[in-house]
């Protein structure tokens, strides 16, 4: 056996120590991130964050993986948002309405009868105004990747069809955990009630609630339809799902991984709204085969109108009252 001497074995430990170290740093890079999202397994918005894995496991060479929880497995929508604040879940898929709660521009793209179309959504945050917003997001403990489609909400019920304001009076009608959405079932004529996600379909089966607000898929895919036989075509909010990553999570990728979270996750947002398109025919196909009743038309003006002193308040903060300008004169 060769026999080193001192200067050789010297410059063989040091290249075992720098080896070693190299192999540290890629290990200590490497990680799994668990996203959240309380939609079943094949709801579009599971189906794009699992996208997005594949596409960042690629990039990175299998260094970077996400674990996809979905069905509420990490909690409510309410819960995940603070556990992704606090960095205990690395991304999470979320209504604006609810983290509304934290980041206020998310409010404003909450507001009922903000959007003219869900065109006209897409041209807002796919543009200069959608890039700002999520630009918006670290000073709470959050950054902002994508918007995910969510269609548009509209009221169901179990009591009567609803044509008029009139129809709305009195219904017990479920509501996200938002401040906002309440006051749109109040200004409307019903009585709020605000419940977690999970918790609706036993609601209506057990008459706590007479109904909900939602988009046909939700409406169709948790069973609802069976329990709520009229949906009137309100359409009163368009507001998107947003995708986040915890700051904590965010500042743990270097320049170059977050380059690849970023155009992965805005390539998962197209992917999304393909699915999105899918399950929505499908949707409204079941929903008629089981004979639900759809109010398609109604006077929208009256709903519109009786929105005024939600905008009123909404125009007291000068910075939400210029986005809502910005946003009604995109065409």
């Amino acid at each position: 056996m060769p026999v080193l001497n001192r200067a050789e074995r010297s410059r063989a430990g040091v290249i075992f120590v720098a080896l070693l170290l190299a192999i540290c740093a890629t290990s200590a890079a490497a990680r799994e991130f668990r996203a959240a999202d309380t939609q079943t397994e094949d709801y579009p918005t599971v189906q794009a964050l699992r996208y997005m894995g594949a596409l960042i496991s690629e990039r990175t060479g299998g260094r970077h993986q996400i674990k996809v929880f979905h069905s509420r497995q990490l909690g409510e929508e309410k819960e995940t948002i603070a556990q992704t604040r606090a960095g205990a879940i690395d991304l999470n898929r979320t209504n604006v309405a609810l983290i509304g709660n934290f980041v206020p521009a998310m409010n404003v793209l909450a507001m009922p009868f903000l959007f003219r179309s869900i065109e006209h959504m897409q041209k807002v945050l796919d543009g200069p105004i959608g890039k700002e917003i999520l630009g918006s997001f670290e000073p709470y403990g959050f950054v902002g990747l994508a918007f995910y489609d969510s269609g548009a909400r509209s009221i169901y019920n179990n009591v009567r069809p609803v044509r008029s304001l009139a129809d709305l009076k009195g219904l017990r009608i479920r509501v996200q955990q938002s401040e906002l959405m309440s006051q749109m079932i109040r200004a409307l004529g019903g009585e709020p009630v605000e419940l977690p996600y999970g918790q609706v379909l036993t609601g209506l089966s057990t008459h706590l609630i007479d109904g909900a607000e939602n988009n046909w898929p939700s409406f169709v895919t948790t069973d609802h339809y069976k329990h709520a036989a009229y949906y009137t075509l309100t359409e009163h909010t368009m507001s998107p799902e947003v995708l986040v990553i915890s700051l904590k999570a965010w500042q743990s990728l270097s320049a170059e991984d977050q380059t690849i979270f970023r155009e992965a996750a805005a390539r998962s947002s197209l992917y999304m709204r393909e699915k999105w398109r899918d399950l929505e025919e499908q949707s409204q196909r079941k929903a008629d085969a089981a004979g639900i009743t759809v109010i398609k038309t109604i006077d929208r003006k009256p709903f519109e109108d009786a929105m005024a002193p939600i905008y009123a308040k909404a125009a007291q903060d000068p910075a939400a009252a210029a986005l809502i300008e910005r946003i009604r004169k995109v065409e």
